[in-house]
């Protein structure tokens, strides 16, 4: 484990990356919003080659952000409709940059944020950071924490911590574009095999906010529940059949047929956004899916639908969450 000097933002402060390598695995991690910058894994042959999206240097992100490359999402990871909800009987009024939505933490989120960093045991890294009361509207001061730990069998482990002073809410993700037939090279990512344990998805409108529904997935072009191509039109909410748990249940599988390379990903969350990755715009050094985002969470907009699991956190409560994303080869 080792932490290097990245780049240094706008207004002076330097952003570092520390770098995780166990069991033939390499991950990169920055301390400006909790960016996985890279992932590094072996194919079927052994040949080790990066299968997250990411950029070389620090201004690619500073210029790219919306993409939320590799970023780690909250305060409310997923849209908000309206930019509003109620919490105790009163009205809380976010930052709309989405339309006359919020979408993952507003204009400024925790993936636009510069994050302490410590070391966490010989193969990990701590971030942290305090979002103060009324950052992008939300209420409450959060003392929030993100552990990224490399397992002996090279698995990636996010471990999420969050306390809060007032009653709030909080849906956090990682954001990271998976390409596991190598991240810098020319082909997308579409043809790999999806598998993912959701028996219902929550269905939206053309804004991406849920009708408060759920819809079953037998017979529909949402069904992921037998591996099969992933394709393109996707940027939906899928409900985990397991639901919320107290440990990581492995929920999802990706597959690169031609290099063998396999994703897994065991989460306590009880759902899965999969984001095809279809709007990527024309400036970017990535073509429209070439990447595909698997973003563990709460659903969208539970706040205002009681019907969801809560997402309210309380100050005599503490949030966690955790996801691990193994890398194999077949």
């Amino acid at each position: 484990m080792r932490s290097e000097l990245f780049g240094t933002l706008p207004d002076g402060r330097p952003v570092h990356r520390w770098t995780l390598e166990r069991a033939g695995v390499r991950v990169r991690i920055l301390t400006y919003g909790g960016i996985l910058q890279s992932a590094e894994a072996a194919d079927r042959a052994g040949r080790t080659a990066p299968v997250a999206l990411g950029f070389e240097g620090l201004d690619g992100y500073l210029r790219h952000p919306e993409p939320y490359f590799g970023a780690l999402v909250g305060r409310y990871a997923n849209r908000i409709a309206g930019g509003s909800f109620p919490l105790d009987g009163r009205a809380h009024c976010l930052a709309r940059n989405d339309g006359p939505n919020a979408l993952h933490g507003g204009e400024r989120g925790f993936d636009r944020r510069l994050w302490d960093a410590e070391p966490a045991g010989d193969h990990g890294v701590r971030l942290a950071r305090v979002s103060p009361a009324g950052e992008e509207g939300y209420p409450g001061r959060l003392a929030v924490a993100a552990t990224y730990t490399l397992e002996g069998t090279g698995a990636l482990r996010i471990a999420y911590e969050a306390r809060t002073d007032a009653p709030t809410v909080v849906n956090l993700t990682h954001h990271t574009y998976w390409n596991l037939a190598g991240a810098d090279g020319p082909g997308g990512a579409l043809g790999h095999e999806l598998r993912i344990a959701a028996s219902r998805i929550t269905p939206a409108d053309g804004s991406g906010i849920p009708t408060g529904a759920y819809q079953d997935v037998a017979g529909t072009r949402y069904d992921f529940r037998t591996a099969r191509a992933a394709g393109p039109g996707y940027d939906h909410n899928y409900v985990l059949d397991k639901g919320v748990t107290a440990g990581p249940v492995e929920v999802a599988e990706l597959h690169d047929p031609g290099s063998g390379r396999v994703l897994t990903i065991a989460t306590t969350e009880p759902g899965l956004q999969l984001y095809t990755a279809d709007h990527f715009a024309a400036d970017l050094p990535f073509a429209p899916g070439h990447g595909v985002a698997l973003e563990t969470q709460h659903f969208p907009d539970s706040p205002n639908r009681p019907r969801f699991p809560s997402t309210v956190l309380r100050p005599d409560e503490v949030f966690t969450s955790e996801t691990v994303y193994g890398f194999s080869a077949r």
